[in-house]
């Protein structure tokens, strides 16, 4: 079946009659987190929402009040899964979500002409593509692709995007012998009806369940972004079409503006300024860890100088780091010394080191640990975790001391 989308890619509202619905369950990610969602399957006599299919994702919209958030196609038919229940025999109103399935026609369409190009200029077949929630890219069957080619590409990409060059479909029953002259990657297994082919006048003719512009003129313009190294000696180009291209120079933009501000002076000299400072960051970090070691030595000799020396010492470097706390260690030179280091914001993250007597070590470690909201691990005299409440310190202080003040209870 031809769906009413696919014959018209560019209906926005359509009714259609219910002629299923059935409970369901969709399992998706929700704020990046996987829930399973209860709802409904619905069969209508016809869609204008697309079900997922040749790489393009599914439409979103409404039928009446009914969020459609996923469509899906089994075999000859669409099944959309909707938030609340549809009466069957029913006639209901379709809304699409225009934004989303202009985007992706853009973006599908854009990819039918670079993969044409590719291989008509470059002898480069696309093997697969995958059209992203932000950048789209195609799988070429090489790893001999360079620059020089992709900036041609772009450009007379781009020139037939000028040109206005028309965009057709044509529907083919199957076996029909027109569709061996068709390019495609091979059609679904259960797929059945008729066949879809999209032709970009003088350019392609490709097999396709996906919606498409009818003119090149509305992909607007495309911009190749890069490319690397993809699976089994394939390379991946990644690429933006129409919408993406505007929503990314205005990203960059914005960047670039920000970047201005930081550094005071225009865009030109960005990447010598930035230079300067990473140049200029690496000395002062190599000075900071000098002067660190220095004070570590100092802190440890001033602990060694102490008469008598201590059972326990705690100490807190929001600016150090966990060599500083190795440094330390090493200069003390003694498990008889309880050591309860921390570096880092002194509310927030940093890191700690408990070192000293084994046996004390190995049931403390874990318990400051928790404390301290962390995660480390412990062995022979030495605990060490970063940890995110550095906050709870004096607690952990206190948990020490009192420890250490049953133990030498008991030993009296």
């Amino acid at each position: 079946m031809v769906f009413a989308c696919q014959a018209n890619s560019f209906l926005r509202e359509f009714d259609s009659k219910v002629l299923s619905c059935t409970e369901a369950q969709l399992k998706t990610l929700v704020n990046g987190k996987k829930e399973t969602l209860n709802g409904y399957e619905v069969i209508l006599e016809d869609t204008i929402l697309f079900p997922e299919g040749g790489g393009q994702p599914c439409d979103h919209g409404f039928l009446d009040k009914a969020a459609v958030l996923q469509v899906t196609r089994r075999g000859a038919q669409a099944v959309h899964f909707v938030d609340s229940p549809l009466t069957v025999g029913e006639m209901v109103h379709q809304t699409l979500d225009w934004e989303r399935r202009q985007d992706h026609m853009q973006q599908h369409s854009g990819q039918h002409l670079i993969s044409a190009l590719g291989e008509t200029l470059f002898n480069y077949p696309t093997t697969s593509w995958w059209l992203g929630e932000e950048v789209s890219y195609i799988e070429l069957d090489t790893t001999k692709l360079k620059q020089s080619e992709v900036d041609e590409w772009e450009k007379i990409a781009n020139e037939k995007i000028r040109a206005a060059v028309p965009v057709s479909v044509k529907v083919y029953e199957e076996g029909d012998p027109t569709l061996d002259e068709a390019h495609t990657r091979g059609l679904p297994d259960d797929h059945v009806g008729p066949v879809r082919v999209i032709n970009i006048d003088g350019i392609d003719s490709n097999m396709c369940c996906g919606t498409h512009v009818t003119n090149l003129s509305q992909l607007q313009a495309i911009k190749m972004l890069h490319f690397e190294k993809g699976k089994k000696n394939k390379t991946n180009l990644h690429f933006l079409v129409g919408g993406r291209v505007l929503k990314y120079l205005a990203n960059c933009l914005d960047r670039e503006q920000k970047m201005t501000a930081l550094l005071k002076n225009g865009p030109s000299l960005h990447a010598e300024l930035v230079d300067k400072l990473q140049k200029s960051l690496k000395v002062t970090n190599k000075n900071l860890q000098s002067v660190l070691k220095d004070l570590a030595v100092m802190e440890a000799s001033k602990l060694k100088s102490q008469v008598p020396l201590p059972s326990y010492f705690s100490l807190h470097r929001k600016e150090a780091d966990s060599d500083f706390m190795s440094i330390f260690i090493n200069e003390v030179g003694d498990q008889n010394i309880l050591l309860f280091l921390t570096v880092g914001d002194e509310k927030g993250a940093g890191q700690m080191v408990l070192h000293g007597n084994p046996k004390v070590v190995c049931e403390l470690g874990p318990k400051i640990c928790e404390l301290l909201n962390g995660k480390g691990a412990g062995k022979g005299p030495k605990f060490q975790a970063k940890v995110n409440s550095m906050v709870n310190r004096s607690k952990a202080e206190n948990l020490i001391k009192k420890y250490l003040e049953s133990e030498n209870s008991v030993e009296q």
